[in-house]
């Protein structure tokens, strides 16, 4: 029997965004361990915003919103916004209402740049790991730190002279950049000064640049620190140190790595932080600063074998969490949502690990 095909439209809804949510929705774990964290996190919003003048975005949604950007490839704000609208699913995870107005776009932005100029994100990261060391899912002495470049949101043809007269190039005009020398010391982007021109390894074509840096625990592969710099040819050895020295504990823990990190100082350094450095020994052109005190261990394969893993986080962040190039100018913008997305990435492995926040 054919089916009506008459457009009944109820006046009145009794029903809220949650009866619409399957219970085996894979989204329901991942806003339980969300609200745990943020609840955890009341007393730093407090601190945050004024106890007068007219209310803003709750922080808890705002993080919240940039949460379902990373986890569904969302490219703005204003698309981000216009889902929220429509999307029964985004406004169940969200906490609103069917009937409840969205925020315009750019009182989202706002309210974010605010938030930006916090710890929130690194706070929020920082909340997911100790639930995951509470549900045992952490390796508290095997680890493993690599580094990865985002491209700038700016064009190679706003690298320009910082000194003399600039190049003034119209949009969509060719230049030939052939022949010249386009370096770091001479040249700065007018769109976005603080990224460089860097280029991760020969025969690889240099472009604007930051660069990410994640400090990952070996044995479920979730990511514990993480952050953003400047790209230079010592970033990755200065912010793995970094981390590993903020690493809890004082047990003696090992650190994997690829051959970029075996320099001479960097092995020190571990040592100095109560780390053994596995490393991949780089002979190539010199000698390794990784002997057979090390390389004669089986953990020490080990170590190499998984090091691997921290590659899918960095293919996730920038497919899925949609940052192969930054939407965002500047380090401390580019290190804040780097380590929201990291955020994001430990919730859906927490997920699929099986932890739900109790």
């Amino acid at each position: 029997m054919r089916g009506n095909n008459n457009n009944t439209e109820s006046m009145f809804v009794y029903l809220s965004p949650e009866a619409f949510v399957p219970k085996n929705h894979p989204l329901r774990p991942i806003r339980a361990m969300a609200d745990k964290a943020l609840a955890e996190l009341n007393g730093e919003f407090e601190a945050m915003y004024s106890r007068t003048g007219r209310p803003s975005i709750p922080p808890e949604k705002l993080l919240k919103g940039l949460l379902l950007q990373a986890l569904y490839t969302i490219r703005s704000n204003r698309l981000l916004v216009e889902q929220i609208g429509y999307n029964v699913l985004f406004r169940w995870f969200l906490g609103l209402a069917l009937d409840e107005a969205v925020w315009d776009h750019s009182s989202f932005s706002t309210n974010q740049e605010r938030l930006i100029k916090t710890d929130a994100a690194r706070k929020f990261l920082a909340k997911l790991v100790e639930q995951a060391r509470k549900a045992k899912l952490l390796s508290d002495e095997h680890f493993s730190v690599d580094g990865t470049l985002i491209e700038a949101w700016a064009s190679i043809k706003s690298f320009q002279p910082k000194d003399g007269p600039k190049n003034p190039v119209g949009r969509n005009e060719e230049k030939d950049f052939h022949g010249k020398k386009l370096k770091n010391d001479t040249h700065a982007s007018t769109t976005d000064p603080e990224t460089r021109l860097f280029k991760k390894s020969t025969g690889k074509e240099a472009k604007l640049s930051y660069m990410a840096h994640a400090l990952m625990e070996n044995r479920n592969g979730l990511i514990v620190s993480g952050m953003a710099t400047q790209a230079t040819g010592t970033a990755e050895r200065e912010a793995a140190a970094e981390m590993v020295a903020s690493v809890p504990g004082t047990k003696r823990i090992t650190v994997g790595g690829d051959k970029n990190y075996d320099t001479k100082d960097f092995v020190q350094t571990l040592r100095q932080h109560n780390a053994t450095p596995h490393v991949a020994q780089n002979n190539t052109n010199r000698s390794s600063a990784i002997d057979g005190r090390t390389t004669r261990h089986e953990g020490y394969k080990v170590s190499l074998r998984i090091r691997k893993r921290i590659e899918e986080t960095f293919g996730w962040i920038k497919t899925i969490g949609n940052l192969r190039k930054t939407r965002y100018r500047g380090v401390e913008k580019v290190d804040w949502y780097f380590n929201l997305t990291a955020a994001a990435y430990n919730l859906v492995r927490m997920r699929n690990l099986g932890v739900a926040a109790s």
